[in-house]
Protein backbone atom coordinates (compact mmCIF):
# COMPACT_ATOMS: atom_id res chain seq x y z
CA UNK A 1 0.00 0.00 0.00
CA UNK A 2 1.06 3.31 -0.45
CA UNK A 3 1.51 6.21 1.54
CA UNK A 4 -1.64 7.46 0.02
CA UNK A 5 -3.71 4.36 1.16
CA UNK A 6 -2.77 4.85 4.56
CA UNK A 7 -3.83 8.36 4.25
CA UNK A 8 -7.07 7.35 3.64
CA UNK A 9 -7.40 4.88 6.00
CA UNK A 10 -5.62 7.43 8.50
CA UNK A 11 -8.56 9.88 7.85
CA UNK A 12 -11.54 7.63 8.43
CA UNK A 13 -9.73 6.84 11.51
CA UNK A 14 -9.85 10.59 12.71
CA UNK A 15 -13.10 11.52 11.15
CA UNK A 16 -11.47 13.71 9.04
CA UNK A 17 -12.85 14.32 5.99
CA UNK A 18 -11.26 17.53 4.46
CA UNK A 19 -8.22 17.93 2.39
CA UNK A 20 -6.73 20.71 4.48
CA UNK A 21 -4.82 18.72 6.68
CA UNK A 22 -3.50 15.61 4.47
CA UNK A 23 0.56 17.52 4.09
CA UNK A 24 0.49 17.23 7.59
CA UNK A 25 -1.08 13.59 7.66
CA UNK A 26 1.37 12.84 5.73
CA UNK A 27 4.46 14.13 7.52
CA UNK A 28 2.71 12.09 10.25
CA UNK A 29 2.83 8.84 8.51
CA UNK A 30 7.01 9.64 7.35
CA UNK A 31 7.24 10.37 11.29
CA UNK A 32 5.69 6.75 12.43
CA UNK A 33 8.03 4.83 9.62
CA UNK A 34 10.72 6.81 11.12
CA UNK A 35 9.61 5.97 14.89
CA UNK A 36 8.58 2.25 14.06
CA UNK A 37 11.91 1.57 12.52
CA UNK A 38 13.90 3.68 15.65
CA UNK A 39 12.79 0.88 17.74
CA UNK A 40 14.20 -1.40 15.82
CA UNK A 41 11.06 -3.17 13.81
CA UNK A 42 11.81 -3.81 10.10
CA UNK A 43 8.48 -2.68 8.07
CA UNK A 44 7.13 -4.73 5.10
CA UNK A 45 5.34 -2.35 3.24
CA UNK A 46 3.58 -5.42 1.39
CA UNK A 47 2.12 -6.08 4.57
CA UNK A 48 -1.19 -5.28 5.96
CA UNK A 49 0.28 -5.71 9.27
CA UNK A 50 2.60 -3.28 9.28
CA UNK A 51 0.31 -0.38 7.11
CA UNK A 52 -2.37 -0.72 9.97
CA UNK A 53 0.94 -0.58 12.57
CA UNK A 54 1.92 3.08 10.62
CA UNK A 55 -1.56 4.60 10.89
CA UNK A 56 -2.34 3.63 14.42
CA UNK A 57 1.20 5.27 15.46
CA UNK A 58 0.14 8.26 13.26
CA UNK A 59 -2.71 8.58 14.76
CA UNK A 60 -1.51 8.53 18.29
CA UNK A 61 0.76 11.13 17.34
CA UNK A 62 -1.88 13.07 16.22
CA UNK A 63 -4.22 12.51 19.57
CA UNK A 64 -1.12 13.52 21.04
CA UNK A 65 -0.98 16.40 19.16
CA UNK A 66 -4.02 17.63 19.99
CA UNK A 67 -3.78 16.79 24.01
CA UNK A 68 -6.41 14.16 24.16
CA UNK A 69 -4.15 11.90 25.63
CA UNK A 70 -0.47 11.79 25.91
CA UNK A 71 0.09 8.13 27.20
CA UNK A 72 0.93 5.30 24.06
CA UNK A 73 -2.21 3.51 23.88
CA UNK A 74 -1.13 -0.04 25.49
CA UNK A 75 -2.94 -1.83 22.02
CA UNK A 76 -0.51 -0.02 20.43
CA UNK A 77 3.07 -0.57 22.45
CA UNK A 78 1.72 -4.69 22.60
CA UNK A 79 1.24 -4.46 19.10
CA UNK A 80 5.17 -3.00 18.37
CA UNK A 81 6.72 -5.22 21.41
CA UNK A 82 5.30 -8.22 19.76
CA UNK A 83 6.67 -7.65 16.29
CA UNK A 84 10.08 -6.78 17.48
CA UNK A 85 10.25 -10.17 19.10
CA UNK A 86 8.85 -11.91 16.52
CA UNK A 87 11.39 -10.07 14.30
CA UNK A 88 14.35 -10.61 16.86
CA UNK A 89 12.96 -14.75 17.02
CA UNK A 90 13.19 -14.48 13.56
CA UNK A 91 9.34 -15.23 12.83
CA UNK A 92 9.29 -11.72 10.54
Amino acid sequence: MTDEGILNILKTDLQICVDVYDEYLETLILLSKDAIIDEGIKLDMESERDWMLVELYAAYLYRKRKGEKTDMPRMLRRLLNNRLIRQKAGGG
